[in-house]
């Protein structure tokens, strides 16, 4: 059995591929590259000297990407809650997930 019934012989219980399970896996692959590549240029800008001295990071930069990626996600974890929320009271009081605007 392969991902999402990819390779799958055509006499197999699973059937043809789901396109619709397809196009929601490629989305999130898309949504996870993106959030990658945004942590990788941020965190990078914040902490990794333009001027490579040295062919590994330092100490201060090690710790300083540690920071920058728990910071990223944990800022990334309030602001989905905080949409989440907003979310829940738009729809609560009828309006169509506008979130106040």
């Amino acid at each position: 059995m392969s991902f999402l019934g990819l390779g799958a012989s055509p006499a197999s219980p699973s059937g043809p591929v789901n396109q619709q399970a397809m196009q929601m896996a490629l989305a999130e692959l898309d949504l996870i590259t993106d959030v990658f590549n945004k942590v990788v240029s941020s965190c990078h800008a914040k902490c990794i000297n333009l001027r490579y001295a040295e062919p590994d990071l330092n100490k201060g930069e090690s710790v300083c990407i540690d920071r920058c990626v728990a910071k990223f996600f944990d800022v990334n974890k309030k602001v989905g809650e905080r949409l989440q929320q907003a979310g829940a009271a738009s729809q609560a009081a009828g309006g169509v997930g506008s979130f106040g605007m």
